[in-house]
C-alpha cells in the first residue's frame, strides 16, 4: 500500500464521539436514514458545484462537438459523477452534515 493511508498509523484508541451516541439514542432510526440521506444529498450537490466549475470553460468536447446540446450533456454527465462520487464516500462533508443533523434533532427532542 502507498501513499497518505499507508504512512499514517491507525489511531489504536480513537476517541469515541460521546455526544453523537447520545443523539444517536435519542433520535429515531427512520429520522437518521432521512439525515443520511440529506447528508448525502447536500454532499453531491456541493461536489457538482466544484466538477461544474471545473468543467465550465471547456468547449467541443464530449459527445457533441461544440454545439448546445453539449452544455447540456456536460451538466448531466457532471451530475452523475458527483452522485457518484458522494455515494462511493465523497469528500467527507456528508459525515459532518449528519453529525450536526443528528444533534440537532436530539436536541430539539429533549
Amino acid at each position: 500500500m502507498t501513499g497518505f493511508a499507508a504512512t499514517v498509523p491507525a489511531n489504536p484508541h480513537p476517541t469515541p464521539d460521546i455526544a453523537m451516541a447520545q443523539a444517536l439514542a435519542r433520535v429515531s432510526p427512520q429520522a437518521q436514514a432521512k439525515a443520511r440521506s440529506t447528508a448525502r444529498d447536500f454532499e453531491a450537490m456541493f461536489v457538482n458545484a466544484m466538477f461544474s466549475q471545473m468543467t465550465d470553460g471547456l468547449k467541443g468536447d464530449g459527445p457533441f462537438g461544440d454545439t448546445p446540446g453539449t452544455g447540456v450533456w456536460r451538466a448531466m454527465q457532471t451530475e452523475q459523477y458527483a452522485q457518484s462520487f458522494a455515494k462511493a464516500g465523497g469528500i467527507g462533508i456528508a459525515s459532518d452534515v449528519f453529525r450536526t443533523l443528528i444533534l440537532q434533532q436530539a436536541g430539539s427532542a429533549g
